[in-house]
C-alpha cells in the first residue's frame, strides 16, 4: 500500500483548474505534521497558499515556472525553531522538513493529488510576499493539484543492485 503510493508518485506539472477538497488537503497536511523528526522537535511551519492572485505573484519568486501558476495550492515549508545538527555536515531541521514534505507527497499521490517539489525559488522574495520572518527561512515549496490528464510514465529508476550495498560500500 505504501509502495503503491511510492510507485505512483511523480512530479506533476499540469493541473486541473479545480481547488483541492478541504478534507483531502487536510489529509495531506496531516501526513506532514505526523512525520518523524529528530528529538521530536518538529521544526516546521507550513504556509498553505490557495489564493489565485498570491499564487500568481509567487510564480516570479519560484523561478518563473509558469506551471506553478496553475497549481491549486502551494505548501511553503519554513524552518521553525533552532533545530539541531547531524554530525558536522547536516542541518537536521532541514532534513526533518524534507521528510515531512515527502510524507505529504505520498499521501497526496495515494488520494489522486499531484505534487511537484520546488527547490528553485528566491527565498527572500517568497518570505516577503507571505510575511515570513527571517528566522523562519523557506526550505522548500510543494505545488499541488489534481493532475490534468494521465501522468506519463514514471522515469526509470536505477537497478536495485546499483543503489544497495550489503555490509560495506561497494562501487
Amino acid at each position: 500500500m505504501i509502495l503503491d503510493a511510492i510507485e505512483k508518485r511523480q512530479s506533476i506539472r499540469a493541473y486541473k483548474d479545480e481547488p483541492i477538497k478541504e478534507a483531502e488537503l487536510r489529509e495531506v497536511l496531516e501526513a506532514g505534521r505526523m512525520a518523524p523528526s529528530g528529538c521530536n522537535k518538529q521544526p516546521w511551519k507550513f504556509v498553505v497558499v490557495q489564493d489565485r492572485v498570491m499564487i500568481g505573484k509567487l510564480v516570479h519568486a519560484i523561478g518563473g515556472q509558469e506551471f506553478v501558476g496553475k497549481a491549486a495550492a502551494l505548501v511553503v515549508a519554513c524552518k521553525d525553531g533552532t533545530g539541531y545538527h547531524i554530525g558536522k555536515r547536516y542541518d537536521g531541521g532541514v532534513i526533518d522538513i524534507t521528510i515531512a514534505l515527502d510524507h505529504m507527497t505520498l499521501q497526496a499521490a495515494s488520494i489522486g493529488i499531484g505534487t511537484c517539489w520546488l527547490g528553485m525559488y528566491d527565498g527572500e522574495e517568497v518570505e516577503q510576499l507571505l510575511g515570513i520572518p527571517a528566522q523562519n527561512p523557506v526550505v522548500a515549496i510543494l505545488a499541488m493539484g489534481y493532475p490534468e490528464g494521465e501522468p506519463g510514465r514514471k522515469p526509470r529508476r536505477k537497478a536495485f543492485d546499483d543503489v544497495v550495498c550489503w555490509e560495506k560500500f561497494t562501487t
